[in-house]
């Protein structure tokens, strides 16, 4: 996978080095406007000034279009040979051996004064144009869309499900998933998970919940409200975290994006660590069990804190959760059984192998978030041809009991490969609360029932495995894969 930065490029760079020399191979090439335009219009991701000023060589002063950063210059696609260019650096990077490449910020690419400059119809045409030529010259390569908007803006660019992404970013994710286990709450994420559709079987979702940038908030407008978005950036900021904010039309600012550490954005500090690491693998394993394609941040896999004093020393917020780590400690910590990083790491790795081994987690696998009347309890359903599944995750703090549809085995605390029950002590208890429990019903013979004590009743009808509390992760491959 390689991150292609159409956008913009290094203020520093070769290429904006010939612009500002007005080499004539370059003279179209970065977006340049004069100071006195209105962009008021203009739809901005940062707090920042739109227009940076550089000197040219010989005195002259250009304004150039900086979308991000004064250090990121934005390239301009009205004239041809930059369209060109970046074509020819996409095939590069195929002939490199990407396969998916990842088109960061792609939402901002064409500008027109007057407007929001953000979604335009002819940036939708430059992504086609970037698709066509990857079917043609290097079929079976992927593109990934990266754009943190709201989720209706987001989704369309799957295009017609043909011309334009195979995948794009889930923003809406991590914001929402995150409110939910505050709240200890599930029923906006219910609610929403439902309307999840992609227009063919060509495109699916790029589900995460945690990069090197922070946490998106603009994907939950119209799904949160002003007060439960504020419920989140309060809970950040006491934990020492940060919210940027953007600047909107008619001066005011409204936030961007929060910087914190997932594990801790979702997790009180003072909770005891057994019940910190059971919250954030239930936050991954939600993320995990979802339709679509999962990515995971190294910082989330290797249960990485807030790193306040990369911040404080970096300069910048985003640094929080960009710590660099030396590999010694790191291996230390990792082979300390009782450690914070060793727990996350080794259940993380454990969800993703008992992912794996289920079809109904096919990207392509049918989904439906079911509403069993509990809003402390987030119950998903997948399905394929081999296999039904069903997870089920426990918001609410509190011991829950559900009814299954049907009997089934449990995937997570079994262990297929032998057979044997997991030993309890290794169970993962979901949100710190005691273990979700199924009464009998009658049909169903014997009941699932999770005791105090963490253990499982095995069941003998494999009919419906049932995957409680975490889930894993999804199967990218384009064919189903067959049971174990």
């Amino acid at each position: 996978m390689l991150d292609a930065v159409f956008n913009h490029m290094s203020a520093q760079s070769e290429w904006f080095r010939h612009y500002l020399a007005a080499d004539p191979a370059f003279v179209g090439r970065f977006r340049s406007e004069e100071p006195a335009t209105d962009l008021s219009q203009v739809t901005r991701p940062r707090a920042t000034p739109l227009l940076t000023p550089f000197q040219r060589p010989d005195g002259s002063v250009v304004y150039v279009w900086t979308t991000f950063s004064a250090d990121q210059v934005d390239l301009d696609f009205r004239d041809p040979t930059t369209l060109l260019s970046v074509l020819d650096a996409l095939l590069f990077y195929v002939s490199q051996g990407a396969r998916l490449i990842r088109l960061d910020a792609i939402a901002y690419l064409w500008k027109v004064a007057g407007t929001s400059s953000i979604h335009l119809p002819e940036t939708h045409r430059v992504i086609q144009s970037m698709r066509a030529v990857l079917d043609a010259a290097a079929p079976g390569t992927l593109i990934i869309t990266e754009t943190n908007v709201p989720h209706a803006e987001n989704i369309a660019y799957f295009g017609d499900g043909h011309n334009e992404a195979h995948l794009v970013y889930n923003f809406t994710l991590p914001p929402l998933l995150f409110y939910s286990l505050l709240a200890g709450d599930a029923t906006k994420l219910r609610e929403w998970i439902n309307t999840l559709e992609t227009p063919s079987p060509q495109t699916t979702f790029f589900n995460f919940t945690a990069s090197h940038d922070g946490i998106g908030v603009r994907p939950v407008e119209g799904i949160l409200s002003a007060q439960e978005l504020q419920r989140l950036l309060d809970h950040v900021l006491a934990l020492g975290g940060h919210v940027s904010y953007k600047a909107n039309s008619d001066g005011s600012q409204s936030p961007y994006e929060i910087n914190c550490s997932y594990v801790d954005a979702v997790n009180d500090p003072a909770a005891p660590q057994a019940e910190q690491v059971a919250r954030f693998l239930l936050s991954q394993g939600v993320m995990l069990a979802l339709a679509g394609v999962p990515a995971v941040y190294i910082h989330s896999l290797l249960g990485s804190h807030n790193d306040l004093a990369g911040m404080q020393q970096a300069g910048y917020p985003r640094a929080i959760n960009r710590a660099v780590l030396d590999a010694k400690p790191l291996g230390a910590e990792l082979a300390t059984p009782g450690s914070f990083r060793a727990q996350v790491f080794e259940r993380y790795r454990e969800l993703i192998r008992i992912r794996r081994a289920q079809p109904a987690f096919h990207p392509n696998a049918a989904q439906a978030a079911l509403d069993l009347g509990q809003a402390g309890v987030l119950a998903l359903r997948r399905s394929a041809p081999q296999q039904t599944l069903l997870a089920l995750f426990n918001f609410s703090g509190a011991p829950q009991q559900v009814e299954l549809p049907g009997a089934g085995r449990d995937v997570l605390h079994q262990d297929e490969r032998t057979g044997q029950q997991v030993d309890p002590a290794a169970l993962w208890n979901v949100a710190g609360s005691p273990l979700i429990s199924a009464p009998t019903r009658p049909e169903a013979s014997p009941p699932i029932s999770f005791s105090t004590s963490s253990t499982v009743t095995r069941l003998k009808s494999p009919k419906m495995p049932c995957l409680r509390h975490e889930a894993a992760m999804a199967n990218s491959r384009a064919r189903w894969r067959s049971s174990p």
